[in-house]
């Protein structure tokens, strides 16, 4: 390290951590002092096909900056915190300090790669270089690609090209040591970011939850690792048994990188050969994950137009009260309620019933899929760019790879086969909690006298159903009809 070179900056993005960052890595190796600098830039908003974060994902975004900068003092540094256009706050920040190089990774997210040609550009202009590392996507889009040049909208043979490639790079070493900070500059407190809820505080379900930040992120991977993932893949359909690993949102923020999952799983099969299957289910999911990132850098307004443009003329329905009934979890069919307050009270859902709630609001109750993709963006700790819109136009049958729109999850059915005891819909609905498991997913069919037994008072303490299943099915296969025609 030269003494006398000029400070140079690392800046941060969606990669929260210390530990297999190369950005930061190369940063350390460069100059005498390091300037670690986070962004807020909601100047971006709607620029680029930019969205603001939803509430519950800048709760999680303050909390995981804190966690950074604690970490970042424990080896002597400060995390900047600057709000602004990253073009003009950048720049800024060089000249102010006299930085002459400035280093980041990459970013395949549409939004953020305009983001970051952007500053280039404006540091290019003052004679500031910059150093780009590899994003943090196992296989990066323009290596993934069909013979038309197009990326691929299938998610098997995605996921075995994606394999094909080999296992990706080992992880990077944690960071043990780091240059010295630039003295007296100045930084914004989070405070003034207002990230999260005050009047009301909504989030007290969110913190009993979670622990953001890369120490919770790798906490949860051991635990996973060592104890859910066995038979994870049966048991992550069962609602009320956990067999998630609870990632999602630390991999949406960067608190722990998809090579670093990837290895630490295949590390658990090589050693205990009897979870080989579980683990590569787990890995298909994280293929997913990569999957909708993939989409999304072929489909940069995939969270509001069709992949399929046949849904164009689809006959939706406008229904602000049934939104409403759905968004609260009151729709009168437990195991749609019990996931929907879930999301409200946790910030994230069981995968299972995910799918069961969204079919329920674009199939049963004719809703645009859009409306549900906004609510999750707003009410998912992990609401990610690419996912949260590849999985609901999948519901929906308008998306890649899609389940067919006729294909109809019967929410009293799958409450039966996943949730046998009822102990799902118990723990989120506690109002049929004293209804037997044969009831309590079909609370209508019970007698006058076994609801008074349990405390249930249909149409007063628990909604009666918003629409009848049979006829709802058959709503929306003559809608699909029409469409198709």
């Amino acid at each position: 390290m030269n003494a006398s070179a000029p400070p140079v900056i690392v800046w941060f993005r969606d990669d929260l951590r210390l530990s297999d960052h190369a950005a930061l890595i190369a940063a350390r190796d460069a100059g005498a002092h390091l300037i670690c600098l986070y962004i807020y830039d909601d100047t971006h908003i709607r620029k680029h096909g930019h969205r603001p974060l939803g509430a519950a994902a800048q709760w999680w975004l303050a909390n995981s900056l804190r966690a950074l900068d604690a970490d970042l003092k424990k080896l002597g540094q400060d995390l900047v915190l600057r709000r602004g256009e990253a073009r003009t706050v950048l720049p800024q920040l060089a000249q102010e300090t006299h930085a002459k190089t400035v280093f980041w990774i990459d970013s395949e997210l549409p939004a953020e790669a305009a983001r970051a040609r952007d500053v280039a550009e404006a540091l290019h202009k003052i004679g500031v270089e910059i150093h780009v590392s590899r994003s943090d996507l196992l296989a990066p889009p323009h290596s993934i690609r069909n013979k038309e040049g197009n990326g691929l909208r299938v998610f098997t043979p995605f996921w075995k090209r994606v394999r094909a490639q080999g296992e990706p790079p080992r992880p990077l070493p944690a960071i043990r040591k780091l240059p010295p900070p630039v003295a007296s500059l100045k930084s914004d407190s989070l405070k003034e970011w207002q990230l999260k809820p005050t009047r009301p505080d909504w989030a007290g379900g969110l913190r009993k939850t979670w622990t953001p930040g890369e120490a919770g992120a790798h906490k949860r991977l051991h635990d996973f690792l060592d104890g859910a993932i066995k038979s994870y893949a049966e048991g992550r359909d069962f609602p009320g048994k956990d067999h998630a690993s609870h990632l999602s949102p630390h991999l949406r923020f960067g608190e722990i990188s998809p090579r670093q999952v990837f290895h630490a799983a295949h590390f658990a099969a090589e050693q205990h050969p009897a979870l080989s299957r579980d683990v590569e289910k787990f890995l298909s999911e994280l293929g997913w994950r990569e999957f909708c990132r993939h989409l999304l850098f072929d489909h940069p307004d995939l969270h509001h137009r069709n992949l399929q443009s046949t849904f164009d003329d689809f006959p939706w329905r406008h229904d602000a009260k049934a939104l409403r009934a759905w968004q609260r979890g009151r729709t009168g069919y437990p195991i749609v309620d019990a996931g929907m307050r879930e999301l409200w009270h946790t910030g994230a859902m069981q995968n299972r019933v995910r799918m069961v709630t969204a079919s329920f609001l674009v199939k049963h109750l004719l809703l645009d899929w859009r409306e549900g993709e906004k609510w999750f963006w707003d009410t998912l700790v992990d609401a990610d760019p690419g996912s949260n819109p590849g999985n609901w136009q999948w519901v929906a049958g308008c998306g890649a790879d899609a389940a067919p729109y006729f294909r109809i999850f019967n929410p009293i059915l799958q409450g039966e086969k996943f949730d046998p005891d009822g102990a799902y819909v118990a723990r989120w609905v506690p109002e049929l909690s004293r209804l037997p498991p044969p009831l309590i997913h079909k609370p209508w069919e019970a007698t006058p006298m076994e609801l008074a037994a349990a405390g249930v008072r249909l149409g007063e303490n628990y909604p009666a159903p918003i629409v009848d299943h049979k006829d709802a099915r058959e709503r929306a296969l003559a809608a699909y009809r029409k469409t198709r025609n």
